[in-house]
């Protein structure tokens, strides 16, 4: 295989002209304003090494990548009783559907769609005030990637905030079922906050070495999750990280990974690296169109698909 950096040096060249590609995420006023000539991409190996190109050091909303952060935590607080709450299978519908919520009686189908990602919030906040979950989810985040320097947007936090009718639809939808056991509007700021979550692809990278590493940080030694939670979160990234283009992205990509509309995609190579890329343009589904380009490149180019060369 040729050197990584040379790799990752092959894809930007062949990326160049098409950055700006695809059309941010507009929904959210702040991050409508967002430049999308913008990429970035960050490989880090389980041995240590990193390798950049482009804007890999621009901090972005992570949105929707930090629900695998909060699902670790959640899975740390109530383990394998989390699934009478939240599904295990690809939704095939919008990522904040409602229509298939009341079909399914309030159990969101998995916990990556908007609605599963707010009982995983519930849960995360149990014993805690909001401003304490929040705080305790950036700590860990913190500590995932080994960085003090990562921060909540809360410019953002407040955007979404005022704009996020359909997610407070899901929310009090899930309360009427009884899945939702805090007040609602506490959730919900919690959720925001969360996906207020500013990291750059280096700092992105970092927190996501655990789901490469068997589930323990190579770099510091610590253990994060059991080597079993780590599969298993990998299983769900891989099924459902990316909404309704999960089938599309492991098709193509053939790695386990989590999108966000801010742009962002964390994908992990088990037992060789992680993987965050960066390039605000989102294709028709709300993923990275140059992102999900750049890792299909990555894995042909190193063969890391999962699914073998």
């Amino acid at each position: 295989m040729a050197d990584l950096q040379d790799i990752l040096y092959s894809i930007y060249r062949e990326i160049q002209p098409r950055i700006g590609e695809g059309k941010v995420a507009d929904y959210i006023p702040e991050l409508a304003k967002v430049d999308p000539r913008q990429f970035g991409m960050a490989v880090l190996t389980v041995d240590g090494k990193i390798y950049c190109v482009g804007d890999a050091d621009v901090a972005f909303s992570i949105q929707s990548i930090s629900k695998v952060f909060t699902l670790t935590l959640a899975l740390g607080k109530i383990g394998e009783g989390l699934w009478k709450r939240v599904g295990r299978e690809p939704s095939g519908s919008a990522f904040n559907s409602i229509v298939q919520l009341e079909h399914e009686a309030g159990i969101p189908r998995n916990p990556f769609i908007n609605a599963g990602a707010i009982a995983v919030t519930d849960v995360v906040m149990a014993g805690h005030e909001p401003r304490e979950a929040i705080g305790e989810l950036l700590r860990f985040v913190r500590y995932l990637a080994d960085d003090e320097s990562v921060t909540i947007d809360q410019t953002i936090a407040r955007s979404e905030t005022a704009t996020g009718f359909r997610n407070f639809a899901l929310a009090n939808f899930m309360k009427s079922y009884r899945n939702i056991q805090h007040p609602v509007d506490h959730v919900l700021g919690v959720y925001f906050h969360q996906c207020a979550l500013s990291m750059s692809c280096e700092q992105l990278a970092h927190a996501g070495l655990f789901l490469a590493a068997r589930g323990s940080n190579p770099l510091t030694g610590h253990s994060v999750v059991s080597p079993k939670r780590a599969r298993r979160i990998n299983a769900l990234m891989l099924m459902c990280g990316h909404y309704d283009g999960s089938g599309d992205f492991a098709y193509n990509v053939g790695l386990p990974g989590k999108s966000g509309v801010g742009g962002g995609i964390l994908a992990v190579a088990p037992g060789i690296a992680s993987i965050a890329v960066w390039s605000p343009g989102l294709n028709k589904v709300g993923n990275s169109l140059l992102g999900s380009v750049a890792l299909e490149l990555l894995a042909a180019r190193t063969g890391w698909s999962i699914f073998g060369d």
